[in-house]
């Protein structure tokens, strides 16, 4: 693909999982904004500082579009990545709301470290639930009366959704507790899997997005009003006086603010602009030829016995290991050839490791830039190995 005209010849990249290449524009985008309009955003009022403002902006009503959320009920906060995202929430929710927090087995660390963490620090007990391998949930094997629950909406290990979100979420909400969802491995290829839904927040890193490394938090309007103040400063306040002050956030208007402490990253969420706009303007043949890739990909693996692969199905995110092959010298091997891949347990420790009882493992993370030359090379430099 043009937009990745900077990959040399026989470079193979698939670790898009754990963050994805960007394309031109995004790169241009960001650039631009160094050289054209480098300003603090929502503090000046010289020219420069417009131009950022109205970027800015702009992302946050093209984040609510592409997640397919209204933006009567949500709003856009930037910050560092999922996992600051998850925690920046878990750490100032008043748990006088709350009975136990929720979390699943196939989590990656950040939900499942910072559910820990919120049980220890609150008292309120953890409860570890199972995911089929679909990637669903048995609702009615769960209590989850007055639970935070916290969760992804697709796997970083391989790509496994959660196909009864919206059933999950309205369960949830009936039984008077909130979803918070990881959608780090969802928002790149698999976004639709939110929209008409109704989570309490979402957590995602734009770069996993094709966007440059930044964080992301959607959150319903009234999440609010169970979270207590304790991160502040810049940027937060209308007025502050001796002993007191005046969140901006007490107003519909900047409402955002209420998790974005401190001087933002306002180039990288230019590039996030960019990139949300090259995503939502690719032609179809651009998607299919991603499944296409994958799907090639997948099938080979599976064809031979001695690949154990995690997948049930086809996805961009493909894990597995080779009978009898250490999985970090064969990344060592493919990356002589140049293919980049992820070796080990990709932070999903817990589940792959101590559930599974899965040696570490190879993950081919697939994206838009990946075309039919490297799923030819990946094959071939495999059946050197496998067969």
């Amino acid at each position: 693909m043009k937009d990745f005209d900077y990959l040399k010849e026989g470079e193979v990249y698939l670790d898009a999982a754990c963050q994805s290449l960007r394309p031109r524009c995004v790169i241009d985008a960001v650039s631009n904004y160094y050289t054209s309009h480098n300003s603090c955003g929502e503090r000046v009022k010289y020219k420069w500082g417009v131009i950022t403002d109205e970027i800015v902006e702009e992302t946050r009503s093209l984040v609510l579009r592409y997640a397919g959320l209204k933006p009567k009920n949500y709003t856009v906060s930037f910050t560092l990545n999922t996992t600051y995202g998850i925690n920046l929430i878990l750490s100032q929710l008043n748990s006088s709301n709350f009975n136990k927090i929720i979390t699943t087995e196939i989590e990656h660390n950040s939900p499942f470290l910072s559910s820990i963490a919120f049980s220890k620090r609150t008292g309120l007990p953890r409860e570890l639930i199972s995911r089929r391998d679909d990637g669903s949930i048995d609702l009615d094997k769960y209590d989850f009366t007055k639970a935070v629950v916290v969760l992804n909406c697709a796997s970083n290990f391989d790509g496994r959704k959660l196909l009864n979100i919206s059933e999950l979420i309205k369960k949830v909400h009936q039984a008077k507790g909130i979803v918070i969802i990881d959608a780090a491995q969802a928002m790149a290829h698999s976004s639709d899997i939110l929209h008409a839904t109704e989570p309490d927040a979402i957590c995602f890193s734009a770069h996993k997005l094709y966007a440059p490394s930044l964080g992301v938090i959607i959150w319903k309007n009234d999440l609010i009003s169970k979270m207590d103040e304790l991160i502040l400063g810049g940027g937060m306040v209308d007025d502050v006086m001796k002993d007191s002050y005046i969140l901006s956030a007490e107003g519909k208007e900047h409402r955002y603010t209420r998790f974005e402490a401190g001087l933002q990253a306002w180039g990288e969420i230019v590039g996030l602009n960019a990139a949300l706009k090259w995503l939502m303007n690719l032609p179809k043949s651009a998607w299919k030829d991603l499944e296409t890739n994958y799907t090639e990909l997948y099938n080979y693996l599976s064809s031979s016995p001695k690949v154990h692969l995690v997948n049930q199905a086809p996805n961009p995110t493909i894990s597995f290991y080779v009978e009898g092959v250490d999985s970090h010298m064969l990344g060592s091997a493919l990356s002589r050839e140049n293919i980049m891949a992820r070796t080990g347990y990709f932070c999903a420790h817990y589940y792959l490791d101590h559930v599974l009882h899965l040696p570490p493992l190879v993950r081919f993370s697939l994206g838009l830039h990946n075309t039919t030359a490297d799923i030819d090379k990946v094959k071939k430099v495999m059946e050197k190995i496998i067969h």
